[in-house]
């Protein structure tokens, strides 16, 4: 014979569903047309949250788009170079306009990379890289703050980073350096935001499969250094974007409503322990 669950039983499971939903909730993700953006994109509006995200080619962001409706997704999208001030500035303007004036998620995915030895890196090379690792994502929280805050207690921050912001890889000093940079950016702003509900977090991967570098842009010698590291790792050695974009989506639930300041590596395993028994 058939039961009828008690209004307590409905209430907990409403309220379970509720954590692990981000219907209603709006997001902003930058670089979200390639590699770990589009992971991020698809598994937050996976969840529910309408998404806006930006990249630099109008093409390939409208055919994104697309493929994102026909999947029924609620995702929009604007032409925007990160590495603007300008550009910036009109990529929040447009997301206030869509969003209504408040913004719930914001992750900072867009990055550059470059696998050079410390002594070849120019200064147009460490101007590129700070310019778009750290003070690109700086400012744009800065002035997605107000919309952020105006969200009372349902927001959340969380910026891409790497295993070199918190390990010395080869040949990846500036980058190393701006990914450390930005895991310092974490837990000071998640302390200054928290009395604002605004919690923020950084997701750090190792070894990814994204078209961030090409074969041919790396020495050779370096490439032979990364292959031997890999090698080392207890899970297999390059995660798919789709293994990283999980836990940004989690990190962004309400069912992590007390996790703030965190730099959560997703290196499989590697910086555990760097070896791997042979079976």
């Amino acid at each position: 014979m058939a039961t009828m669950a008690t209004g307590e039983e409905q209430s907990s499971s409403s309220s379970r569903v509720q954590k692990w939903s981000l219907h209603g909730k709006t997001a902003l993700v930058t670089g979200g047309t390639r590699g770990i953006g589009c992971a991020i994109v698809e598994e937050l509006a996976g969840f529910g949250a309408a998404v806006h995200t930006c990249s630099r080619n109008k093409k390939e962001l409208d055919e994104k788009i697309k493929e994102w409706e026909a999947k029924g997704f609620k995702v929009t999208g604007s032409v925007c170079d990160l590495f603007s001030k300008e550009h910036r500035e009109d990529l929040i303007q447009t997301v206030s306009s869509v969003f209504e004036g408040k913004l719930n998620i914001l992750v900072n995915n867009a990055a550059i990379s470059m696998i050079k030895r410390a002594a070849d890196i120019s200064g147009e090379d460490y101007s590129k890289i700070m310019g778009t690792n750290v003070e690109s994502p700086f400012h744009l929280t800065q002035i997605a703050y107000p919309l952020l805050k105006a969200c009372g207690n349902a927001a959340s921050i969380v910026f891409i980073s790497s295993l070199a912001g918190s390990l010395a890889l080869p040949a990846l000093s500036v980058y190393g350096a701006s990914k450390g940079a930005i895991n310092q950016l974490t837990k000071f702003l998640a302390c200054e935001w928290a009395s604002d509900g605004i919690r923020v977090n950084t997701v750090s991967p190792f070894a990814v499969k994204t078209n961030i570098l090409k074969a041919e842009d790396i020495e050779p010698s370096l490439v032979g250094n990364y292959s031997e590291l890999m090698c080392r790792t207890p899970l297999k050695p390059i995660a798919e974007p789709d293994e990283i974009s999980p836990l940004v989506a989690f990190l962004c639930l309400p069912a992590a409503s007390h996790i703030t300041g965190q730099i959560i590596l997703v290196d499989g395993g590697f910086s555990a322990g760097s070896f791997k028994f042979q079976s």
